[in-house]
């Protein structure tokens, strides 16, 4: 890394993904923080439904899975495992979107691979993906003129560049404006042009994104933008050192597919989980007395499903669903 001033989306690129970058780390994101995949396994098993699901949808015994932005595979290898208590008769072709290195140990018929497989039918799911696409930030000055923020790589300093413009410019305007000094964005286009493109990646089935969100009505006035490391949130530095994280504009990302498929829907996490099924509630005080040990495995179950739909946490992230019929193009 050098002292050179840039804007925020050069320097996490390289930050997270250059060939010394954060992400191709060998202990993975798990290392450092904790998503709804690694907090229970029921997370993994929501989504072997919602696939079995979609290949019903299709009509197909044989199904396609995309997890984009994969970790070390976990949360395929949970959903595989998972499969055969759904539909043990379905065949599942699994691909892991990942720019670091295959894992040691990841099931061999797992496909590994750098980018968006094309021409799927079934499930892509990318679980805090959109997130770490990097973007741009941009600041109001005291004049209210929006600017670029530049950031030193080396310890995360910043200082204003020039004026926004062009479609930077209009996604702002229409998307997030800032409208008083000192008031802070993330340009989320590049997370529009990344889910557009993962969706229509599909010639059919469903597209899922998972991510801590935000509308146009509430958007957080001085954005988002922080650091993550070793499960501590620290302040964000692009030297590599942690991870670079900013949370999305599903609403945007959603407009973005509007020309695909049958129209986006944005749910929350609570209300996505326990359509498949997770629900935090309690099993039945009785039922210790007459089967002790079924009764303590529900009650762990029962706190890990409210840990995935807890408000305040797991739970108030958002799902971006996106269906795209066979041939739907328009």
């Amino acid at each position: 890394m050098t002292d050179e001033w840039c804007g925020w989306r050069e320097a996490t690129r390289t930050a997270l993904y250059g060939d010394e970058g954060f992400y191709r780390r060998p202990e993975g994101p798990a290392g450092h923080f904790r998503t709804s995949v690694h907090a229970s396994g029921l997370f993994a098993s929501a989504v072997a439904r919602l696939l079995v699901r979609t290949a019903r949808e299709l009509g197909s015994g044989t199904v396609d899975l995309v997890d984009v932005g994969a970790g070390r595979g976990e949360l395929l290898t949970g959903v595989l495992a998972a499969l055969p208590a759904e539909d043990p008769s379905l065949a599942v072709r699994a691909y892991a979107v990942e720019l670091a290195p295959r894992p040691p140990g990841l099931d061999p018929a797992v496909i590994w691979c750098s980018g968006v497989p094309s021409g799927v039918r079934g499930l892509l799911f990318a679980n805090e993906w959109l997130d770490n696409v990097p973007a741009e930030v941009a600041e109001a000055d005291a004049d209210g003129v929006v600017r670029r923020v530049l950031v030193r790589r080396s310890d995360g300093a910043e200082r204003l560049g020039g004026p926004v413009t062009g479609e930077d410019a209009r996604w702002l305007e229409r998307w997030w404006p800032l409208t008083r000094p000192g008031e802070r964005a993330e340009i989320g286009r590049p997370r529009d042009e990344a889910w557009a493109g993962a969706v229509g990646s599909l010639a059919g089935g469903l597209a899922v994104a998972v991510d801590y969100a935000h509308a146009r009505p509430a958007r957080p006035p001085f954005g988002t933008l922080t650091g993550f490391r070793a499960g501590r949130e620290v302040r964000p530095v692009p030297d590599g050192g942690c991870d670079l994280t900013a949370h999305v504009a599903l609403d945007a990302c959603a407009a973005a597919t509007a020309h695909i498929g049958s129209g986006a829907e944005l749910v929350d996490q609570r209300t996505a989980l326990r359509e498949l099924g997770v629900s935090g509630e309690r099993p039945p005080l009785a039922r210790a007395s007459t089967d002790p040990a079924g009764y303590v495995r529900a009650l762990a179950s029962a706190g890990e499903a409210a840990e995935l739909t807890a408000r305040g946490g797991l739970g108030d992230f958002g799902w971006l669903r996106q269906w795209v019929a066979p041939g739907d193009r328009t």
